[in-house]
């Protein structure tokens, strides 16, 4: 008798024919939109300024992440209880719709609320292409999904902001916004069709009504915050009154323990939050401060965006090839140490007026450690969810991520004004801030390893070399 020795199962890729329509279609996504992220960072100081709406810069960058956190409730919802698709097609037309009002707003005030619309959508279409990761890929490949979605930034890094700028000097900065609209349609051709039969797989949805009231207060509570929060007197008491309902919001839309960073996920969760807390409260000021502590023009202080999103990407990548190598829990610890490292840098470069050079490379030293530990913070929260409550956990993962910075740059506009008025350096102020937050990044992250009794496996671990 002659025994046959099992042929190896091949090892899964994303472009090979099952997953290829997916990847392709999910990576196009991402690229334009991280166009239109990038391109909107880069031409705000001068929009802030043709709209005379300076006093609204830091609110442009809160009122979406903000609205997100709604969009993103709804979505892991629907997405749990119906599947991703029909959520993921309503968010690109909301995206679109908020593009619109913002490339034709006559005022500082309508282009945020286009910018709330766009938040809207853009939170919805994060919960549903985390749970698209869920469902149709295997565990394995989850790390280099992820990889994939910060490689999608490297082309809209390396010429969306000299492309904003270009476009906002020749055709008007309107079309910067415009322009994104049909790559957006473009960008929903790919997606749908390669999503057809995807279904949930008999999750309840626990997000509720009750969750999605709340998503909407700690929405507007960290709206009420930003612009209310510099004033003095009764009106000072009502930004107060607004933070401890962001708080409260956060409570009662994220797992237990969250805010405490209770030790495996939780602890993910709240890592999350504050890594992007501190990351995108010194991005959203660093073109500006290029501009105004050493008169960098528009294309050449976008420049610093782009070289972080190739370092981001290129971080990203390497966490993914050491895969079980270093853990999720390491890989989250070395990120947000570098995010701490960067931000503090970057405090005292522009505390000192050193150098243009010196601020983008403490920049890009924060950059790699959002590379590194971003990512991971995904595959933990994907290994320790379940089919019933991957919905939830990816909604709680983007509300962290998205409110927590929300609420960065909502406090970032009250510390800007104060340092102002005080006679103080206002960007020195915020990047302070940013390294505050970050110290209890590395803190948090310091306990997502899981508790004891828990026996989460990140899926980093599995199968990788």
């Amino acid at each position: 008798m002659t025994i046959t020795a099992p042929t190896p199962q091949a090892r899964p890729r994303l472009l090979s024919p099952t997953y290829a329509a997916t990847t392709i279609g999910m990576f196009a996504l991402v690229a334009f939109t991280a166009f239109e992220a990038t391109a909107v960072t880069t031409v705000m100081p001068t929009v802030a300024e043709k709209l005379d709406g300076v006093g609204l810069y830091a609110l442009s960058f809160a009122a979406p992440l903000a609205s997100g956190v709604v969009g993103m409730v709804a979505a892991g919802a629907r997405s749990d209880r119906h599947g991703p698709v029909a959520p993921l097609a309503v968010a690109l037309v909301v995206f679109a719709v908020g593009l619109v009002v913002c490339g034709t707003a006559p005022s500082m005030e309508v282009l945020v609320a286009g910018r709330l619309l766009q938040g809207l959508g853009a939170g919805a279409l994060t919960v549903c292409l985390y749970v698209v990761v869920g469902l149709v890929f295997p565990p394995l490949l989850q790390p280099a999904v992820f990889a994939s979605f910060a490689a999608a930034w490297v082309l809209p890094s390396l010429f969306g902001p000299a492309l904003a700028a270009f476009v906002a000097h020749a055709l008007g900065w309107r079309w910067v916004f415009l322009g994104v609209v049909v790559l957006v349609g473009a960008a929903t051709l790919l997606i749908l069709p390669a999503l057809r039969g995807v279904e949930a797989r008999g999750g309840q949805g626990e997000a509720s009504r009750s969750r999605l009231a709340w998503a909407v207060v700690g929405a507007t509570a960290v709206l009420v915050l930003e612009l209310v929060g510099s004033h003095r007197g009764a009106v000072g008491l009502l930004a107060i009154l607004a933070l401890g309902v962001v708080f409260l919001s956060l409570r009662r839309m994220l797992p237990a323990g969250a805010l405490l960073a209770r030790r495996g996920l939780p602890a993910v969760i709240g890592t999350r939050g504050l890594l992007s807390a501190s990351f995108f409260c010194a991005e959203a000021y660093i073109v500006f401060v290029l501009q105004d502590h050493w008169d960098l023009t528009p294309g050449t202080a976008g420049l610093a965006l782009t070289a972080v999103g190739l370092v981001w990407a290129g971080a990203s990548q390497a966490q993914s090839r050491l895969g079980a190598r270093v853990s999720d829990v390491v890989a989250m610890r070395w990120g947000a140490t570098l995010v701490l490292v960067g931000t503090a840098v970057l405090t005292v470069v522009v505390a000192g007026d050193v150098s243009p050079v010196l601020a983008v490379a403490a920049y890009v030293v924060a950059g790699a450690g959002m590379g590194f530990g971003f990512p991971r913070t995904s595959v933990a929260m994907l290994a320790a969810s379940s089919d019933a409550d991957r919905g939830f956990n990816s909604s709680a993962l983007s509300i962290s991520d998205s409110l927590g910075g929300a609420l960065a740059l909502s406090l970032s506009g009250i510390v800007f004004g104060l340092a102002d008025h005080a006679g103080a350096d206002p960007f020195v102020s915020v990047f302070v801030l940013a390294t505050g937050i970050a110290v209890l990044g590395v803190v948090t992250a310091l306990r997502t390893a899981p508790g004891r009794g828990e026996t989460v496996k990140s899926p980093s671990a599995t199968g990788r070399r």
